[in-house]
């Protein structure tokens, strides 16, 4: 694989990928790219800020709240978590329950559960549970 990146005196930076074939691999390396600076905002506290979406662990629904967690901070955003699926559904974020959607590049490890969920081991050491529901399209993502 050949990375060239091509500056212009304009705005705007263009990135070219050249590849015999385009693969997963490939595939990953340009959603990075077009993620670089795609920020949500949230608040926390009084204050609002933007976050960037590579940053963030997961989201969570709790109360009619809905709250994104990253490795130091917890803060709540504005959408709801079927607003936030249909944006982030082409990405690397999926639902894992009925309350929180999970970065999967965030995951460390994970570990099949008697109950035929899966406990997830982020890479905080946090652990959340990904539901019998939702196993089947976690194996299907991540090819398992």
């Amino acid at each position: 694989m050949d990375i060239q990146i091509i500056e212009h005196m304009r705005e705007t930076l263009q990135v070219v990928i050249k590849c015999r074939q385009v693969d997963d691999e490939v595939v990953r390396l340009k959603y990075h790219i077009e993620m670089f600076d795609k920020k949500l905002q949230a608040k926390k506290g009084n204050e609002w800020c933007l976050v960037e979406l590579l940053d963030i662990l997961y989201f969570e629904s709790v109360d009619n709240h809905t709250f994104l967690y990253t490795e130091d901070d917890v803060m709540e955003v504005r959408q709801r978590l079927y607003e936030l699926e249909a944006v982030l559904s082409d990405k690397d974020f999926i639902r894992i329950s009925k309350s929180q959607i999970v970065n999967i590049n965030k995951i460390r490890s994970l570990k099949p559960e008697i109950s035929r969920r899966i406990l997830a081991t982020m890479c905080n050491g946090e652990q959340l549970y990904i539901s019998r529901k939702y196993v089947p399209a976690i194996r299907n993502m991540l090819s398992l």
